[in-house]
């Protein structure tokens, strides 16, 4: 019997690429909270409404939890999907909605 395994990688690694909305690039230093109420600084590379990517000198781990703060909406919770080599990924508890969106994007690009 013989299995083939590049098809399966294949499917999971471009699957792992698509994302359900774009991205929109900044660099914004933003402040947040980690899983042990310390405050760290992050440098927001990219965000959407639904998350952000960020680089950062503090190790977090995959399921961590973080508040970051963000300009027009605040304190947002959010879970860490993925850290690699001083970048993280972060997933929003909730979506932003669009008009906050557009305000907090046109915030960072301003300060950026």
């Amino acid at each position: 019997m013989s299995y083939q395994f590049s098809s399966i990688v294949r499917a999971t690694a471009a699957d792992s690429d698509r994302r359900t909305t774009t991205r929109d690039e900044v660099h914004f230093r933003a402040r947040a909270f980690g899983p042990d109420a310390q405050p760290h600084t992050l440098l927001i590379v990219n965000v959407s409404p639904h998350g952000l990517m960020a680089r950062c000198e503090h190790q977090f781990a995959e399921g961590d939890r973080l508040r970051v703060m963000l300009p027009v909406v605040g304190a947002v919770p959010a879970e860490i999907r993925w850290a690699l080599g001083g970048r993280i990924g972060v997933s929003f508890d909730s979506a932003v909605d669009l008009a906050s969106y557009y305000e907090l994007l046109a915030q960072m690009l301003k300060a950026g």
